[in-house]
């Protein structure tokens, strides 16, 4: 019988992860029962979500349990089906966890994608996958742009990010400023992503983040796309122009903080500017994938979008590359091989 590996949280971090927080284990594969089908998964993705699922605190998803792998998007092949639904041969993403496989069900988390129409199947993780329909219906539905709109984007030449920017130059904004983090991210925000301005936020503190967001918007930012919070955010909202919008994404900058949490100091901008901050969430979309996929694979073909993605090999390798989000080595999406 063929052995699953499969990365365990066995102790809930405190702070950043440590190595001790987890265990690679085999086990045998079960028996399938009737209606479920075995994915063997060839990648998997790594994204910031995670680390919250990884604490035990209320959250829009319950937190892993302990003695349980990680739970990750996948996609992979199905190589044994009771599914008629979901046959051996084809290709399926959905949410699951880093492991060499995983037993889905019909009428649960997988969907079978068509790998023919895209140069990878990680690309069902990226640009296709949930991080592409992030930007496209958290930009879209929750920041409601609006031709001429001055537009930041911060975590900007993150996964997320990267697309946000691209995709408010489709909708018409009349400036784009990004925040991230080093002279080569920045760079790579204007000549890759196509943003108008750069802002490297090392070193910074939140007045002279504000001043920098100020130089680049004068009259204020109309429509904020937020992912890491903190003196970012903090910052972000001194910048408002009247009636701005802020998607709050993520809050990156908070997640491996093992005390309080520090939150936002200049809420009060919200009333002054009678602006709007919503979060978002990509699952409240999901019965809409198949219009943001159909729209951003057109935008692919027409040259319209570019993405990157960063993929890191062996299930042994989960934790370092996981780690990468938060330092920032990472170069796109990052992902794992599993097989």
């Amino acid at each position: 019988m063929a052995e699953n590996r499969r990365f365990i949280l066995q102790r809930r971090p405190s702070g950043t992860p440590a190595a001790e927080d987890f265990a690679l284990v085999s086990e045998p594969l079960p028996e399938l029962a009737d209606g479920q089908f075995l994915i063997r998964n060839h990648y998997a993705s790594l994204d910031p979500a995670m680390r919250g699922w990884m604490d035990d605190a209320p959250s829009y998803m319950p937190p892993i349990p302990l003695g349980t792998p990680v739970r990750a998007s996948t996609v992979g092949e199905i190589v044994a089906s009771k599914s008629a639904e979901f046959p051996v041969g084809a290709w399926v993403s959905g949410l699951n966890a880093i492991e060499e496989y995983s037993i889905g069900m019909a009428g649960g988390f997988s969907q079978i994608v068509d790998i023919s129409i895209v140069p990878s199947p990680t690309n069902f993780l990226s640009v296709l996958g949930a991080v592409g329909m992030t930007a496209y219906f958290g930009y879209l539905e929750v920041c409601q742009p609006k031709p001429g709109d001055v537009v930041l984007v911060s975590g900007a030449a993150g996964a997320v990010g990267s697309l946000v920017g691209q995709i408010a130059r489709i909708k018409g904004a009349s400036k784009i400023i990004g925040i991230a983090g080093g002279p080569e991210k920045c760079a790579r925000l204007i000549e890759r992503y196509g943003y108008d301005a750069a802002i490297d936020y090392r070193g910074k503190s939140v007045d002279q983040l504000t001043a920098a967001i100020a130089a680049e918007a004068p009259d204020g930012v109309n429509a904020i796309f937020e992912n890491v919070g903190g003196d970012i955010l903090d910052a972000e909202l001194n910048n408002l122009a009247m009636h701005a919008r802020i998607g709050l994404c993520g809050l990156i900058s908070e997640y491996n903080n093992p005390g309080e949490k520090t939150g936002a100091r200049n809420i009060w901008q919200l009333i002054v500017k009678r602006a709007t901050m919503q979060g978002l969430l990509v699952a409240d979309y999901v019965p809409r994938f198949g219009e943001g996929i159909t729209e951003m694979a057109g935008w692919l073909r027409e040259g319209r979008l570019v993405f990157d993605e960063h993929v890191d090999e062996g299930i042994d390798n989960a934790l370092p590359a996981f780690l990468r989000l938060f330092s920032g080595t990472n170069d796109g999406k990052m992902i794992l091989k599993l097989s």
